[in-house]
């Protein structure tokens, strides 16, 4: 058993725990410390802005009966554990996928834990330019888009080094 927290994508567990924290006591940070929906400016194109997410990115599906929270519920819990098992099949020397898997582990988990305790995510994150805002998102959100990036990034230099 220790071997496969060794040789394994699991060794970076400790990442996605790290992550995962940071994202809890940032989202308790704002549900405590600020009002529903209230905004503070931080840069000219960045607030902190307090929301809650019904749906999935983007707010999708947000406006249904209730039904999503079960639905993306279930799909975040499916999810950590396909990055779980992805984790554990993946070698200690594949470091790239190792950290991209962990990383969205977090992001999902994180998610996750909301979902299961508020029947929301709580999204804080919330970049503007000239009235027009993007989505607020929060740090499991990050994570998931940053182990992604990482993932397609790891499939261009395995591609490089399958054609040398």
């Amino acid at each position: 058993m220790p071997k496969l927290f060794t040789e394994t994508g699991l060794r970076w567990l400790w990442l996605t725990l790290i992550c995962l924290i940071v994202d809890q006591v940032t989202k308790h940070w704002v549900a405590g410390s600020f009002d529903l929906y209230e905004s503070v400016n931080v840069l000219p194109i960045f607030s902190l802005t307090y929301v809650h997410n019904l749906g999935a990115a983007f707010s999708f599906l947000a406006d249904q009966g209730g039904w999503q929270r079960w639905f993306f519920t279930a799909i975040a819990a499916i999810a950590s554990v396909v990055f779980i098992v992805w984790l554990a099949k993946t070698p200690k020397s594949d470091t790239l996928l190792s950290i991209a898997f962990a990383l969205m582990l977090s992001g999902a988990m994180g998610n996750l834990i909301d979902r299961a305790l508020f029947g929301y995510v709580i999204d804080f994150l919330d970049f503007h330019w000239s009235g027009n805002h993007f989505p607020a998102f929060n740090v499991a959100d990050s994570m998931i888009f940053i182990g992604a990036a990482l993932m397609i990034l790891e499939s261009f230099q395995q591609n490089s080094d399958d054609k040398e």
